[in-house]
């Protein structure tokens, strides 16, 4: 879509300057839907199909709607604050990953004994790769090795789906981890 249009960016990323003084508002959920190349998309999408459709199941499809739509602006919020107060205005944020990392936490909490093959053959169970990412992405973020991935976005994706799950449904995803730890 980009390539076909390079205004995408201007209207549909979220940039601070243009959210704050551009009266840009509706880029806090737009931005979740404009990705920075196929392979952005598609492994949004792979994660999506693969974690999504169980999480939707389970708490029904507007309620996953809600959550999905929640912590993916949550999370750019959150990124465009800090982008902000930062000094880093000149920032174009794309991509479902905060929401993604959001489902992702939801699947770990709701399916906690359920084993995800890394490449295929390693088997992880679903907390334990939740925690792994967690850690991944904040030594991203702390290490400065960010490149062009918002890892804070990713971190910022499983603080509110925690975060909703805790106050919507009373479930803390951290108990539900440590029990599964001690079976």
């Amino acid at each position: 879509l980009t390539t076909l249009s390079p205004n995408v960016w201007r209207y549909l990323a979220m940039n601070p300057v243009f959210v704050v003084h551009g009266n840009y508002w509706w880029q806090v959920v737009t931005y979740m839907f404009v990705h920075g190349g196929m392979s952005h998309i598609f492994f949004n999408m792979i994660g999506l199909f693969f974690f999504g459709t169980q999480v939707e199941q389970r708490l029904g499809s507007w309620e996953f709607l809600m959550f999905y739509l929640v912590v993916g602006t949550l999370a750019g919020l959150f990124s465009l604050a800090f982008y902000w107060f930062g000094g880093n205005y000149m920032v174009f944020l794309v991509g479902a990953s905060g929401a993604i990392f959001g489902v992702l936490l939801a699947f770990a909490t709701l399916f906690p004994t359920a084993m995800i093959y890394i490449f295929g053959i390693i088997p992880v169970r679903a907390p334990i790769l939740v925690m792994g990412y967690t850690v991944l992405e904040l030594m991203s973020q702390i290490s400065g090795r960010r490149g062009n991935v918002a890892h804070l976005t990713h971190l910022a994706g499983f603080l509110f789906a925690f975060l909703y799950f805790w106050i919507r449904f009373g479930i803390n995803p951290i108990r539900v981890f440590i029990d599964d730890l001690r079976r």
